[in-house]
């Protein structure tokens, strides 16, 4: 079961981590959106899983592993704006959410 202090966290660190994303694509790639769509912070609000997805889908590969390189400097930053709000920041694991290529090729199948 998740807990309000769970639930809470979660939406703070998707909040902030898509403003991160704003500057962060503004300064290193231009024209590429990158969403971080839901994020699940475990009981000991210790690890931060974060689904993101990335548009266009010129090439995904490089940008998430530019962002997994770039775990500690993304986590500081989560930190510097979060520090009065959360007790400690959790590290970060981010996932490719595939949720849209999902719903696209379900409705490709149903259209034919």
């Amino acid at each position: 079961m998740v807990s309000t202090r769970q639930n809470k966290d979660a939406r703070l660190i998707q909040k902030e981590l898509g403003n991160l994303f704003i500057h962060f694509t503004k300064s290193v790639y231009k024209n590429v959106i990158i969403s971080a769509n839901m994020v699940r912070v475990s009981p000991d609000l210790g690890l931060a899983k974060v689904y993101i997805s990335i548009f266009p889908n010129d090439n995904i590969q490089e940008i998430f592993e530019y962002i997994n390189a770039s775990k500690a400097q993304i986590r500081y930053e989560l930190g510097s704006r979060t520090r009065h709000q959360l007790k400690k920041v959790p590290e970060l694991a981010f996932f490719l959410d595939d949720s849209y290529d999902y719903m696209e090729n379900i409705e490709n199948i149903l259209k034919d």
